[in-house]
Parts: structure tokens; C-alpha cells; sequence
């Protein structure tokens, strides 16, 4: 009776040790793929609305930019780091690229022409585009030509009357760039590839 005791406590142990394994791996795996390949991320404010809105959650793909350069009209989470001479604050923007490494960026009458030549933006809300006001329509109606530094970029959200982005603070590094967003992911109902 007591080897099948034995043999029972022996078993029972076996599987513990084998599920803390399993269990091990899986967050080993979990982590290692938030940290260098996926992450998802909470949409919190309205600068991409009607392209996505807040609430919503989106996948960003870490890996992508390893692999290629960043390409104009790309959806991009960066680190927008700030500070007031004391502290540093570090908040996840996402925004759209407009301008990659030495182009030239300018607005006239809220057209935004990159290099010289208008931009298409489907992209744009219809709403926004109606306004005959040009600061209701995209905030910044005219800004000079912009030359981005080499390793920087412009971005912009595509709620341009909400949208806090390098209209305001400049071009950001791209070292600042977390990853490509490339599909919004919840709402189930708001599923779509971006």
C-alpha cells in the first residue's frame, strides 16, 4: 500500500514540475515576444480619429523596422520623452509619418506637400475637410517649409484639428520609434488592418 502511495506522491510531483516548466516557458515566450516582436497598445486620445479611435487597441509590430527602413504614411508608436527641467516624462504617441530623412515638409491652406509635391490622404476625415475655416479644418494652415534632419521625422495625426504632433514639437528621432502599427485589434467590431 505504501509503494502505491509512494508511486502516487512521485507522479503527482512529476506533473507540478512539469506544469511549473510549462508555465515557466510560456511567460519566458510571452515576454520575450512583447519585449522585442509585438505589443499592444490603448488608443487614448482622438489625433488618429476617424482612423482609429480612442478605446481602441492596436498591434505594433517591434521587429519591423529591423527589417526595413520607416516609409512615409507609416503608423508609428514613439516615445515622446519631455521634461520640465526636473522631471522626465516618457508617453507612447502614435502618429502618422509624413516626412522621412530629408525631405521637405510644408502647408499651404492645410495641402501638405512633401517635397514638393502634395500628399494624397484618403486617410483624412470628411468632416474635417469640409470646414471652410482652415484652423477648424486641420489646426495648422500653413506652416514654412520644414527640412527633416537626417534620422528624424515628421509626423502627423490624422485628426489634424486634434492633433498634437510635429507641427508643434518638431521632428522626432527615429531611435524614438517603438514599432510599426499594423492592425487595430478591439474592438473585435473595429478590426481592420492599417
Amino acid at each position: 500500500m505504501s509503494d502505491v502511495a509512494g508511486s502516487k506522491t512521485k507522479l503527482g510531483a512529476e506533473a507540478i514540475r512539469e506544469w511549473v516548466i510549462v508555465i515557466g516557458v510560456a511567460l519566458v515566450i510571452a515576454f520575450v515576444v512583447r519585449g522585442f516582436v509585438l505589443q499592444q497598445f490603448y488608443i487614448s486620445g482622438p489625433s488618429m480619429e476617424s482612423t482609429m479611435f480612442q478605446n481602441n487597441r492596436v498591434l505594433v509590430n517591434k521587429l519591423s523596422y529591423r527589417l526595413h527602413d520607416i516609409q512615409r504614411g507609416d503608423v508609428v508608436v514613439f516615445d515622446r520623452v519631455t521634461t520640465d527641467g526636473v522631471v522626465v516624462q516618457h508617453d507612447d504617441l502614435i502618429k502618422r509619418v509624413i516626412g522621412i530623412s530629408g525631405d521637405t515638409v510644408s502647408i499651404t491652406n492645410c495641402i501638405v506637400s512633401v517635397n514638393g509635391r502634395e500628399v494624397d490622404e484618403p486617410y483624412l476625415n470628411d468632416y474635417d475637410l469640409a470646414q471652410e475655416n482652415l484652423e477648424d479644418r486641420c489646426r495648422v494652415p500653413n506652416m514654412s517649409s520644414t527640412i527633416v534632419e537626417p534620422g528624424h521625422l515628421f509626423v502627423m495625426g490624422d485628426n489634424r484639428p486634434q492633433s498634437f504632433d510635429s507641427r508643434m514639437f518638431g521632428t522626432i528621432e527615429e531611435d524614438l520609434v517603438v514599432g510599426r502599427a499594423f492592425v487595430i485589434i478591439w474592438p473585435i467590431g473595429s478590426f481592420h488592418w492599417l
